[in-house]
Order: C-alpha cells, then structure tokens, then sequence
C-alpha cells in the first residue's frame, strides 16, 4: 500500500470524525458517547474489538495473516472542563467541556490507524492493537487498562503514543530519549494545634503560624536538599483554616502536589518532605501529618523505539523536522504506565500554526489544531508500526 496516498483519500473523512468528536466532548470517566462512536467506525471498517475495557476504554486489534509480533499505539479520548472561546462550526455543544488537549485528533488518528492496519491485514507480520483509552486527565485510565490486560492475550513487544503540540508547526514533530515528564504525588497536610481567643495567644498553638513555617521550610526544600542535577517541584495549591478574624484556630488544611523525574528522586523527596512538615510543627509546639497519593510515575520512554520513531519521521518529513526536546517536562501524562509495562515511546506532534495565530497552549479556552496534522500522524504512527513489526 501507497501510506501516503491512502491517507490523502482518506483525510477529508478523517477531518468530519475529528469535528464530531470535538464538537461532543466528554469528560474522564463519562466517554460514553465517544466510545460508541468508536465503535461504530471499528464495526463499519470490520476491526475486531474488546469494548468496556476501564469501563469506557476499547482495545481493537488487527490480526495479521501471518505469525509475528504485537504492536500497539495509545489514543487517550476524554475532555476537559473548560468552556471553549473558538468560533468554529463544529465548537463543542456541551457549555464547560471542551477537547483542549488533542484528544479529539489523538482519536481520530488512531482510527485512521486502525483502517489502514485492516486494509494491510493479509500482509501483515504480527499483530496490532489501538488502546482508545478513557481518563488520562484524572484518575489514569492506561493503569487500569493495563491491570485489566489490555498488554495481553498477545502480548505487546512495543507501544507508541503520540500528544499534539501548539508551540511546533504542523509538519514538525518533537522526539526525546529517556526521562520525558514527570511523576506526580499529590499530598495533603493536617497541623494540629491549639484554639484559643486572639486576646489571649499564650494560651494557644497556633496552628496558622505553625503552617506560615511549614510553608517557608518546603520553599527552601528544592533549593537545599535536591542535587541540581536532579529535578523536583512542590506546589502547595490550597490552605484552609479558621472560623473568625478574632480566634486562633486549632487546625489548618493544607494540600499540593510533587512531582520528580526518577523515582529514587521520588522516594527522597516525599520522606523528606515528611520530615520537615513533622519536625517544624514540633518545633511550635504543635503537631503535623502528611499523607501522600500515588499519581503517575515518571514517563521514560525506550531508547529503542525512540530510535525507530527518529528514522521514520526523518524519512517521511526530513531531518530538518525533526526536532529534539533538550529538557523533559515536569507534566505528567498517564503513558507512563505502558512506558513501565513494555518497550514505548511518547512523542510531539506539531498541531500549530505561526501564521494563522493558531499557538494557543493546550489546556487553554483558545487552543485550536491546524488539521493537516491528521495526516501526519496517521502516516507517523502506521509506518513506525510496521517497523517495529519488524523489529
């Protein structure tokens, strides 16, 4: 098959499923809709799938006619709580949601994908599954997805996903090896002390003081206790405390998150951090408890794969195009968990358009993609398929 003729036949249609699913976004967890539209095109192309996989997500695979390996690319499918400030024919209809991260395209790419896989099959060594995967924005759909077995019954050798990016041009992408985003934990933080009449502060412990110093000694944390080298954030994102202007409360509430690129970084940091929340409320007199919860891990992705996905997009938009990202992000994305599971890779692809304007970031009321990134992608992605088939 000519890829590249084939996707241009396809691409108009391709742009029609793309604007349904923006203009009917929804979000982690409530991709009802957008999960039956998908199926609906994977039983129209006649592509087997497994539906209800994380309760909303699909695993569809592609059997070829003869014995190989297995591949698979990741299409994560929910929106955001975002109302949308574009003038578009097909903005979305749900007033507070809107598809500004891509997912839309990410979808759309990988039935595109998933069709040109099926008109491949009788030539195809292996096997390939497209995981459209629900809640990357929240709770981490790839984890569940992978706990219910969706790298399995065969087992994937390699997966590739990609994420639109604003700030590249279309007809760019943008590649790194190793360490690509980072992991999150997001905390929160009870101190504990005394209430007492602001008239009378000798006979209280002051639970709002106590947490101005536990708030100062986390600002020093990064700065004095991680290696340079190293990379680390502390956000403290909420604080809550008191009833009255004129009483000293007992208890301040106290929540953020931290987010590091290795995970002996990790481990550190959250012991660390426990250490100076206890040890400076004890300091007041007063006490503190910290309580962490996993996010997801650090995103690495295999030197392998990103070195199939190099010679690919070199040899389909030249060298030229192809950039590399000289520092890893300090987002997160829940690919992680397939970089964890199996042999993967992550990648950008430019969705923007200097000319026009369209450089909006995403996660932002005006991000808008330049289409043509469609075609792109679907010819990226098959292609660095096919080779790692025949790796």
């Amino acid at each position: 098959m000519d890829i590249q003729k084939r996707v241009n036949e396809l691409f108009q249609a391709l742009v029609e499923i793309r604007r349904d699913f923006h203009m009917y976004p929804e979000l982690s967890e409530n991709e009802h809709r957008t999960c039956d539209r998908i199926c609906e095109y994977l039983d129209q192309w006649g592509i087997e799938y497994e539906k209800g996989i994380a309760q909303t997500g699909i695993v569809a695979i592609v059997k070829g006619k003869k014995d190989g390996k297995t591949v698979g690319a990741r299409a994560d499918i929910d929106a955001l709580p975002i109302i949308e400030q574009n003038d578009l024919p097909f903005q979305s209809v749900y007033k507070g949601v809107m598809h500004a991260c891509g997912h839309d395209v990410h979808t759309t790419i990988h039935l595109g994908v998933a069709k040109l896989f099926k008109e491949m099959e009788n030539d195809l060594e292996g096997n390939v599954k497209i995981f459209f995967q629900p809640a990357e924005e929240t709770i981490g759909g790839a984890d569940r997805m992978i706990k219910e077995g969706c790298l399995q019954n065969p087992h994937v050798d390699y997966v590739t996903s990609l994420h639109l990016m604003p700030y590249i041009d279309v007809g760019y992408v943008e590649l790194k090896y190793g360490k690509v985003n980072a992991a999150t934990n997001e905390f929160c933080i009870k101190v504990s002390g005394k209430s007492s009449h602001g008239a009378y502060p000798e006979q209280s412990i002051d639970a709002i003081v106590t947490a101005g110093y536990i708030i100062t000694a986390l600002q020093t944390f990064v700065s004095r206790s991680i290696s340079p080298l190293s990379s680390a954030v502390v956000t403290l994102g909420q604080i809550h405390g008191g009833i009255k202007n004129n009483i000293i409360p007992a208890e301040v509430i106290m929540s953020g998150t931290l987010r590091t690129l290795d995970p002996d970084t990790r481990i550190y940091a959250k012991e660390k951090i426990r250490q100076i929340v206890e040890n400076t409320a004890m300091a007041h007199g007063a006490s503190a408890v910290i309580e962490f919860e996993e996010g997801y891990p650090a995103l690495i992705n295999d030197d392998e794969v990103v070195g199939i996905l190099k010679d690919t997009a070199q040899n389909l938009l030249g060298s030229d195009n192809v950039l590399f990202k000289e520092f890893p992000s300090m987002g997160a994305d829940d690919f992680s968990f397939f970089c964890k599971a199996t042999k993967a890779a992550y990648y950008n692809l430019g969705c923007g358009n200097h000319k026009r304007g369209w450089t909006a970031p995403i996660h932002s009321e005006c991000f808008m993609v330049d289409e043509e990134c469609i075609k792109i992608g679907v010819i990226l992605q098959t292609q660095t398929l096919i080779q790692l088939l025949k790796k």
